[in-house]
């Protein structure tokens, strides 16, 4: 099979492989479109994020869907020409987090296009039957795709406990802002405040859901009593700005990745009795996006903003410095 191989930083190369051979549980996979995430980008140009190094050849994405052509033992074989959304994780069944049902958690992960563990911009793959999540017909492959984006923000919105007449403050008008945007409103939230440096992404918002955007550069955000904030930049001064925006006994929930460490103001924290807490990919939220999606209350398609096949991955990991970039999505099969 072919494979779009990091070797170095900045560097791709379109490689044969061999096809995986799905072990007991697992299913087999042909790749048909992957999304292209920020932690993709981060590992073309820098070769790591924070501790996750890459230290031997990788294959990136891990926003991905296919179809199921092979099945391992235990796995029913009627399962073959399925249709999925992947769910990009093999945790360990036996892990205490994994028992809990935080999964996410657990610290055996094999997380696709976390080194040393290959991703899906490659033409098959092999996970879990559970993780390969059916999608019905009318859900486009892009769209089946970017469940797992999706996912994120749904991780996101339920720490952030949105629901009917909330008011919510948005840092980050990327992909991941424009999902959480999407997700807020479907939630119920009647005000979606989204603050982007970025005036083309600020238009992004408003056409996906917010109600208000601001420029932080030349707008304080000031004390705007939201019920939630959170954070899809990673950067401490969006995050300090958030905090101060949130109304007492509030929520504060961080999804973007910056710095290691930041300073917080905790004076405000504690005095505010804020709820502060942190999202790391996902667990049991597949289902949600899915009907979510289905039933048209977030519009998937319309966050691609282009395509490349699998020989211009190299190509497709720089388009988020097209302007106007939302989502880059490779075309496998």
């Amino acid at each position: 099979m072919r494979a779009a191989v990091l070797t170095e930083p900045g560097r791709i190369e379109l490689q044969q492989r061999p096809i995986h051979t799905p072990r007991a549980g697992d299913v087999l996979i042909r790749v048909s479109s992957v999304g292209v995430c920020g932690s993709d980008t981060h590992y073309y140009r820098e070769g790591r994020i924070g501790s996750f190094v890459v230290e031997k050849p990788l294959v990136l994405g891990h926003e991905a869907a296919g179809t199921i052509v092979g099945v391992g033992d235990a796995v029913d074989p009627d399962r073959i020409g399925q249709r999925v959304s992947i769910e990009p994780q093999r945790p360990d069944p036996d892990s205490d987090e994994t028992r809990r049902g935080l999964y996410n958690l657990c610290p055996h992960m094999e997380f696709y296009a976390t080194p040393p563990i290959d991703g899906a911009l490659c033409d098959y793959v092999t996970i879990g039957a559970a993780f390969a999540h059916p999608v019905p017909d009318t859900m486009s492959d892009d769209a089946a795709a970017l469940c797992e984006p999706l996912s994120v923000g749904i991780a996101a919105v339920r720490k952030a406990g949105i629901d009917g007449g909330a008011t919510v403050l948005i840092a980050g008008a990327g992909p991941i802002g424009i999902v959480i945007a999407q997700l807020a409103r479907a939630y119920g939230a009647t005000e979606i405040v989204v603050s982007d440096p970025s005036e083309p992404r600020r238009e992004q918002a408003l056409a996906f859901g917010a109600t208000t955007v601001l420029d932080p550069l030349s707008q304080p955000i000031g004390d705007l009593g939201v019920d939630c904030f959170i954070d899809a930049s990673g950067a401490q001064a969006a995050v300090v700005a958030g905090i101060g925006a949130v109304r007492p006994a509030g929520r504060i929930v961080l999804v973007g990745s910056g710095a290691e460490s930041m300073e917080l103001p905790t004076q405000l924290i504690q005095n505010r009795e804020l709820v502060l807490t942190g999202v790391f990919r996902y667990a049991n939220t597949w289902p949600t996006a899915i009907a979510l999606v289905e039933s048209g209350r977030v519009d998937l398609d319309a966050m691609v903003t282009t395509h490349f096949p699998l020989e211009k991955t190299a190509e497709a990991l720089d388009s988020d410095r097209t302007p106007g970039s939302i989502k880059t999505v490779v075309t496998v099969s």
